[in-house]
This record gives structure tokens, C-alpha cells and sequence, in this order.
């Protein structure tokens, strides 16, 4: 039987299918709040007591269910813990995983930068880690790299979900300065040598296993692991959700470089990552899921703080800024 998504008998068919395969529920799962994502998630405590998470892949999307467990496999391989994979059907479109919990590294968002610190240091190396999954495994998976043209197309949607309803770019002048500056920093991004990557590697897909910082990182969202440009999923790490400041950045990009420097590549990752997250978290409000409108200020702050400082961008980013910075949320500091 295949449902529509957003069909809410999608949780008979789970609690049916649960049946099915001799697995059950001890009580009524619960939908799990997400995004626009055509999948949906339930937590379940199966009638065993194991607590897991049950995942629906609507037809259309079939085959990222095919894409979690490749993916799953190979990283595994490379020791980073991901859930386990307990029953997967792909012809009614389920899979059970092994529930890692419920607290984020996001989630200990308020925590001191001192608590915070030892946590993104392991994030850095499990980065490492991912890192070394060989090119020609991922490539098997399916998904295209993080190239040129899919960083470039990335960046169209923050120009229509945020830039434009803004009225930053009425201006044909800054309309196309922009457009040449981000075509330009997505080509010098695309340059950077590839290796593997996660693509969302950040606070929200990093789990803390038992809950309390100190605890080993589970993580989540993997199915579009895909090449891409080397300091890719760092410059995630440190700039989506979560923004250390100097002093930490500095000391987890030594662990992870060797140089606590920002090198012109990490700046070049972290202006397209943000940028493009910006313009998600805006296209998602404008769809009706508006759980990460808080978060575009400061995102897209961070994505300006570098866009200033890069040659190809800075001259029509400051122009934007100028025009419409104000009616974008920016502080003052990054408009003059």
C-alpha cells in the first residue's frame, strides 16, 4: 500500500506494518516534527521495549531509503556511529532505525562554549572520518557532487525565498553584480580539492548519545553523502545552527587543518553554506514550516561576514547590504 505523506492513516499503515512484521508497538507511535521533507518520521517503543524510529519513503523518494543504508554502511565502516538498521521494506516503503535520542548537540545550544568545545572537537573528526570514505564508494551512492552548478543552483532559492521578497535585489545593477559575484565564489569553491561529504553535517544532525554533553556524537541525515569541496562540512559544522566564536573557531579548525587560520577556501564553503541555509530556512517559513525563522538572522549574518572578505564577492554584497541590509535583520556593523 503506498499513501500520500501527508495522509494522517499514514500511522495506521505503520502501526499495521509493525504488526505485519512481528514487531509492535507497546503503545501508539508519534509523529515527529519536521520540515517540508516528503518523509515522515514516528518514534515507536516497540512492544520489546526498544525504542526506534520508524521512517515512511513515499514512492517518489524510494530510492533515498535505498541511498540511507549504502550510505549507513560506508560510514560505519569508517567508525561513526549512525543508527542501526533494524527491518527495512522496500516495496511498502518503511524502515525501522535504532532510536539515538532525543537531545541534539543544537539542543545544548545554551550550554558554555567551554562545555560545547569538546563536542564540535569531535565533530571535527568525525568529519575527518567521512572524509576518507573513498570517492568512487560515494559516487556508487547516487548522488551528484557538490560542484559548480549544484553550489550555484543552491544559492538561487536564498535569492528567491529571501533576497528578493526583500527587495534587495529590485535593483537591475545589484541584481546582476550578484549574480556574477556568486557565480564567481561557487567556481573558486568548486576548486577546492573534493573528498567525501555529508552536506548537512551540522549541530541538528549530530545526536548526543545519553543525552548529556560528554556522551559519544551519533549521526543523522546522512543519505546525501556526495563529494564535495574539502572544507565543506567544517565549514558546516561551525556555521549552521551553531556560530562559535573567534577564539573556539580558531582552535577547531587547527584540529582540523592544522592552521587556526581561516583559509580562503573555508571562507568561500562557510558564504555558500550559509547563504544557501538561509535561503532553506526561508523557502521552508514560505511553505509553512517556520520552526527556523529565528535562525536566518544570524545565519545569513555569518554567510556576510564572509562574503565581505572574499575578492569576488565583497564589492556587490556590501552594495547589497547598503540597499537593503536593514530590511534583511543584519545589525548595523555589516552595513557600513
Amino acid at each position: 500500500m503506498s499513501i500520500p505523506v501527508s495522509d494522517p492513516r499514514v500511522l495506521d499503515d505503520l502501526v499495521a506494518w509493525l504488526e505485519a512484521i512481528g514487531r509492535p508497538a507497546a503503545e501508539t507511535p508519534t509523529l515527529m516534527p519536521g520540515d517540508v521533507s516528503l518523509r515522515r518520521y514516528a518514534r515507536v517503543v516497540l512492544a520489546e521495549g526498544e525504542a526506534a524510529i520508524a521512517a515512511y519513503y513515499p514512492p517518489e523518494i524510494r530510492s533515498a531509503q535505498t541511498r540511507f543504508d549504502a550510505a549507513a554502511e560506508l560510514l560505519e565502516r569508517e567508525r561513526v556511529r549512525v543508527p542501526r538498521r533494524l527491518v527495512t521494506d522496500r516495496e511498502r516503503g518503511w524502515s525501522l532505525v535504532e532510536d539515538l535520542g532525543v537531545r541534539t548537540l543544537y539542543d545544548h545550544r545554551d550550554a558554555s562554549w567551554e562545555a560545547l568545545e569538546p563536542a564540535l572537537a569531535e565533530a571535527v573528526e568525525i568529519a575527518g572520518r567521512i572524509g576518507r570514505i573513498p570517492a568512487e564508494a560515494v559516487d556508487a551512492l547516487g548522488s551528484p557532487p557538490l560542484d559548480r552548478e549544484l553550489l550555484r543552483r543552491e544559492l538561487r532559492q536564498t535569492e528567491n525565498a529571501l533576497l528578493e521578497p526583500a527587495g534587495a535585489l529590485a535593483d537591475l545593477e545589484t541584481r546582476a553584480a550578484l549574480d556574477a559575484a556568486l557565480g564567481a565564489l561557487c567556481a573558486e569553491l568548486a576548486r577546492e580539492p573534493a573528498r567525501s561529504c555529508h552536506r548537512d553535517f551540522m549541530a541538528r544532525n549530530l545526536v548526543v548519545l545519553g543525552g548529556e554533553l560528554g556522551g559519544e556524537l551519533g549521526v543523522l541525515d546522512f543519505q546525501d553523502l556526495r563529494r564535495g569541496p574539502a572544507p565543506y562540512d567544517v565549514a558546516s559544522l561551525l556555521n549552521d545552527s551553531l556560530f562559535p566564536p573567534d577564539p573556539v573557531e580558531a582552535r577547531l579548525l587547527e584540529l582540523a587543518t592544522g592552521d587556526p587560520r581561516p583559509a580562503p577556501g573555508y571562507r568561500r564553503a562557510v558564504a555558500q553554506r550559509a547563504l544557501k541555509a538561509a535561503g532553506t530556512f526561508a523557502a521552508f517559513a514560505a511553505r509553512g514550516s517556520d520552526r527556523h525563522v529565528r535562525l536566518i538572522p544570524g545565519t545569513l549574518a555569518r554567510a556576510s561576514e564572509h562574503l565581505l572578505r572574499l575578492p569576488e564577492t565583497a564589492d556587490a554584497w556590501r552594495r547589497l547590504l547598503r540597499r537593503s541590509g536593514e530590511d534583511l535583520g543584519l545589525p548595523e556593523r555589516l552595513l557600513h
